[in-house]
Parts: C-alpha cells; sequence; structure tokens
C-alpha cells in the first residue's frame, strides 16, 4: 500500500524485487510514471513523492536532507521485505545515498543495488556558487542556464511558476545545505550513470562514486545533457533491467512435494 511518501507505479502479487525511485529537484514522482512498461513485469516500481508537489501540494516543502531523509526511512521501511534497489537523478542520488547510509546505520535492510545518476558523490565539494540564495528572477533564470530543463511555456507562465518554485527553491535549498559526514563504503554495489554532455557532472565526478561501496561498481553514460532521462529511457529501462536482473531470482520457498 502506498503512503504520501510512496507511490506505487506498478504492483503485482507474485512480485519478487522492488525498484524505488527518487525525483530530482522540483518534481515529484510522475516523473517516473513510464518506467514500469520497459521494466520486468515481476518488478514492483514504487516512487518518491515529496512534500510540497502534487497531491502533496499543500504541505510544505522541506529544505533539508537530513529532515527529507528522518521521514522517508520510516516511511520506505515496511516496503522493504522483498530484494529491493534504489535509482536517484541529481537530488534524488542524494536521496537514495542518504537513505541507504540512514538504514545501514539503524541496522535495515540495504538495497541490493544503488543506482545514482548525473550527481557528484558526497565527498567531493560543491564549487558552483550558492542558487537558494538569489531572488525569484535571478533564481529562475540561474536555473535554466546552469541545468536547463525549464519548458520555455512554463518559464512563461507566471501561474504555473508561482506553483513550482516554492518546492524548487526548496530542493535547492536542501542541496546546497547539505554537508555529508565520512562514513566507510557501502557493502553495496553502486552503478553511476550520467549524460555525455552533462557539464555538472563529468565523467570522472561519475567514477568518484567508486570510493563510496566496497562492492561491484560501473559507470554507464548515455547520450544526453543533464536531463538525459526521457530522450534515453529506453536504453536506460533496458541497463536496469540487466542491472536488476540478480534480484528477480526467485524468491517465493519451493513447494513441497508430498
Amino acid at each position: 500500500m502506498s503512503n504520501a511518501w510512496l507511490q506505487w507505479l506498478f504492483q503485482c502479487s507474485r512480485a519478487k524485487a522492488r525498484l524505488i525511485c527518487f525525483p530530482y529537484a522540483g518534481v515529484g514522482a510522475a516523473i517516473y510514471r513510464l518506467w514500469p512498461t520497459g521494466l520486468p513485469k515481476d518488478l514492483e516500481v514504487g516512487a518518491v513523492q515529496l512534500p510540497g508537489r502534487a497531491n502533496r501540494l499543500h504541505e510544505p516543502a522541506l529544505t533539508s536532507i537530513p529532515r527529507l531523509v528522518d521521514a522517508l526511512v520510516p516511511a520506505l521501511t515496511p516496503h522493504l521485505d522483498l530484494p529491493f534497489a534504489f535509482f536517484g537523478h541529481s537530488m534524488g542520488a542524494v536521496l537514495a545515498y542518504e537513505v541507504t547510509q540512514a538504514l545501514r546505520s539503524s541496522g535495515g535492510p540495504l538495497p541490493k543495488h544503488l543506482i545514482v545518476s548525473g550527481r557528484q558523490p558526497p565527498h567531493l565539494p560543491n564549487t558552483h556558487s550558492l542558487l537558494h540564495i538569489l531572488p525569484n528572477d535571478q533564481f529562475v533564470a540561474e536555473i535554466d542556464r546552469r541545468y536547463g530543463g525549464i519548458p520555455a511555456e512554463v518559464l512563461q507562465d507566471k501561474d504555473v511558476m508561482e506553483l513550482l518554485l516554492p518546492c524548487l527553491r526548496a530542493d535547492v535549498t536542501a542541496l546546497e545545505t547539505y554537508h555529508a559526514v565520512s562514513r566507510p563504503p557501502l557493502a553495496c554495489p553502486i552503478t553511476a550513470f550520467g549524460g555525455t554532455e552533462d557539464a555538472l557532472t563529468p565523467h570522472d565526478h561519475l567514477e568518484a562514486w567508486r570510493n563510496e561501496t566496497q562492492s561491484s561498481f560501473r559507470v554507464r553514460v548515455f547520450s544526453g545533457d543533464h536531463f538525459y532521462l526521457d530522450p534515453c529511457r529506453d536504453e536506460v529501462l533496458a541497463d536496469l533491467s540487466a542491472t536488476l536482473a540478480p534480484m528477480l531470482l526467485d524468491t517465493f520457498p519451493k513447494e513441497s512435494v508430498a
């Protein structure tokens, strides 16, 4: 069953594993709505829904990664009773990583695979100028210049921007005030995805995720910029399907034969 923090995009009664996706800044669970069509049918797919957007628009958006993680861990834990993996893009990569660390600290179950996308690892310092301190007009202009991805029709619609701005600013604030502490590498495998033209997350930043795991590590880049996920969806989902295939081994006990 879904809760406020998790929306199921695909469920089945005989699921063998689960994939939980974390969205990037300013958006909600709906960005992953088409993913189940390209993933195995025995893999349940859910997406995190943060406050301040979509069906949680009436709730204030949170401006702190630790506060988000503190809320996400108990909300997600009841759904971690099957083998599971986390996928997160940009801000979602930070949340997926920090939730994994929090689960380890609390003795909870760990993902069979952590897939991070379009984000440098937490041990690398942020070298970009701060955005969350800018007034609205400059904030929006710099977000669009640095990341792109905001459609022109949205930028020109003041009513829509007024709806989007609070959660986008809150998410950027959470990211820019986030300071990771030094911790031992994780035991789960990590795969780092990125775009070939993503100037914010060059290949060496993706490679640096290698230091965050004691297990296997892989980098995969797709043609595109920071928002390569949608235009490369078929390739991304094919890679995810192959990456997560070991989780889909039969986890149900064999019936005894009389």
